[in-house]
């Protein structure tokens, strides 16, 4: 499914959330070991990520940043939701061991340039400190071609409940286990057995990962006829949003001719008034299952973090679904969200009209 050289690197672990922070966990440890060799490192090792990463990327790094045990550099996103592969490198320092950059945003669907940055980062040499480049590919798999030779990636998260598996995940490490090659470092979180090669102790969930083999036979299978017809239901979405509702009252966040975005994923900001929150929106359609950035808790309102990311103001951030596709939603199901979708701004436009009078 993605294309690995050996099945010695892949390793079954209970989900992305585990698998990120095994990354970041190993390439701690690895520029530790280092530090054993060469007395002139820098004390801490040096993160970079972006700051649109989910929270299982952006929290773990923050992490050792407030802990004390690493320095930590966010690149920003442009207006269109990608990361400058130039602003990357910039940030680049003797002692950054590890860029994280997601593979595409769960969010926007916008496919990030990892392979270009993966491409850059091969061609520095003369470090004592090794670069390893991870990009979490949660949202990507089952959806867009994932291929890590042609990624040149050097860890990879895999999350089976993304693409109709079973709530599992896995992590890729290039050669981890590969003697005479250029290895991924891989240390494990805990203490246990020898389970995994030793790469990750504990009893194997053998059910979870029959079902989560089952489901990357069935991208590996079908990704072709799955990713058209998504894009296909996904396009057909857009065309009706703007018909019932307009082009000069929508946004659709990430969407441009300058970004590649996910087939399935379509996130859009209701802009003809403030009012239009997502999360009212969504509370008061009777059909449509979708989700969105921004949130309300005790009150307290907070805007999607990833649309502000993009510059967007505060209304549009605010006013935003994420609505996506599947393999089998059909046209006439896309017609019945539109009109929910509808009827519910048509009930927040009526409730705060008699909130005026």
């Amino acid at each position: 499914m993605i294309n690995a050289n050996f099945s010695s690197d892949i390793v079954f672990l209970s989900g992305g959330t585990e698998a990120n922070n095994v990354v970041f966990h190993s390439t701690y440890v690895h520029y530790q070991n280092l530090k054993k060799i060469y007395n002139d490192l820098e004390s801490l090792p040096h993160f970079i990520i972006s700051n649109i990463e989910h929270d299982s990327v952006r929290l773990v790094a923050e992490h050792y940043q407030k802990t004390g045990l690493g320095e930590l550099s966010v690149v920003n996103v442009d207006p269109n939701g990608a990361v400058r592969v130039k602003e990357v490198l910039e940030l680049i320092k003797s002692n950054t061991v590890l860029i994280s950059i997601m593979l595409a945003n769960n969010e926007t669907g916008v496919v990030q340039p990892v392979e270009e940055l993966a491409t850059e980062i091969r061609g520095i040499s003369d470090r004592k400190v090794p670069i390893f480049v991870h990009t979490d590919a949660a949202q990507a798999v089952g959806k867009i071609k994932v291929d890590v030779e042609k990624l040149m990636v050097d860890y990879l998260t895999i999350v089976g409940h993304k693409f109709y598996g079973p709530k599992i995940g896995a992590l890729y490490a290039r050669n981890c286990l590969v003697p005479n090659l250029k290895q991924s470092p891989l240390h494990h979180l805990f203490q246990g057995a020898g389970q995994e090669s030793g790469l990750r102790p504990g009893t194997e969930n053998t059910p979870m990962i029959v079902g989560l083999g089952k489901a990357s036979q069935l991208v590996s299978e079908n990704l072709e006829k799955f990713s058209k017809h998504m894009l296909e239901i996904r396009d057909y979405l857009e065309r009706k949003l703007i018909e019932v509702f307009g082009s000069e009252n929508l946004k659709f966040n990430g969407k441009s001719d300058k970004t590649q975005r996910l087939p399935n994923t379509c996130n859009v900001s209701f802009v003809s008034s403030p009012y239009f929150k997502g999360f009212q929106i969504l509370e008061h359609c009777e059909i449509l299952e979708a989700s969105t950035g921004s949130c309300c808790h005790s009150g307290e309102f907070k805007a999607s973090k990833i649309l502000l990311a993009m510059n967007n103001d505060f209304e549009a951030a605010s006013n935003a679904l994420r609505l996506s596709v599947g393999r089998e939603t059909t046209k006439e199901e896309i017609d019945l969200v539109v009109k929910d979708i509808k009827k519910s701004l048509e009930k927040i436009a009526v409730i705060n009209y008699f909130k005026k009078i």
